[in-house]
């Protein structure tokens, strides 16, 4: 039986086999290299994080990833420790949507450091919304708000360097 966090990782997936679907998207040696390409070893644990965040269609936070790989023999303070070295490597995004609650997810299509070992601009910011109601949160398209630099802006928006969160109800709360 799929836990309940781990339908919610997946975004609607109700069994096992759904599940198992969505977690394998993206192959196993795809996570690997970019494990290595980050500067980091392909470790299970860290496998399993990336696994499970890749089967996610938007942030989730530590113990729905922890509920999520609990089945599979992870503990929490083990999924603790790699969610933050992946951030660390800059393979994740660590987000606060306002509720006290880090949620994480995938850089997807991003280098995870230029060759001087800098930090590059994220070329994938994207707003989150999040239901007041029911906490849910959802990845919108980069589309969906603009942000445009202004005279007297912040630098930070020239380059990328934000977060936009939206709040109010969703389609089911509402």
């Amino acid at each position: 039986m799929v836990s309940r966090a781990a339908a919610r990782v997946a975004r609607g997936p109700t069994s096992e086999a759904e599940v198992a679907a969505v977690r394998s998207a993206a192959p196993a040696e795809l996570l690997r290299q970019a494990l290595r390409d980050a500067g980091l070893r392909a470790t299970a644990p860290r496998l399993a994080v990336l696994r499970s965040l890749n089967g996610a269609t938007g942030p989730v936070s530590h113990g729905e990833v922890a509920a999520d790989l609990a089945a599979e023999g992870w503990d929490r303070a083990t999924v603790y420790r790699n969610l933050m070295a992946l951030t660390s490597a800059g393979l994740l995004r660590r987000t606060d949507l306002g509720d006290h609650t880090w949620r994480f997810e995938l850089k997807r299509g991003e280098p995870a450091h230029d060759h001087a070992g800098r930090q590059p601009e994220d070329t994938s910011v994207h707003p989150h919304f999040l239901c007041d109601a029911c906490g849910d949160v959802v990845c919108l398209p980069g589309s969906a708000v603009q942000v445009v630099a202004a005279r007297g802006t912040p630098k930070a928006i020239q380059r990328r360097r934000y977060e936009v969160q939206i709040k109010g109800r969703c389609d089911n709360c509402d």
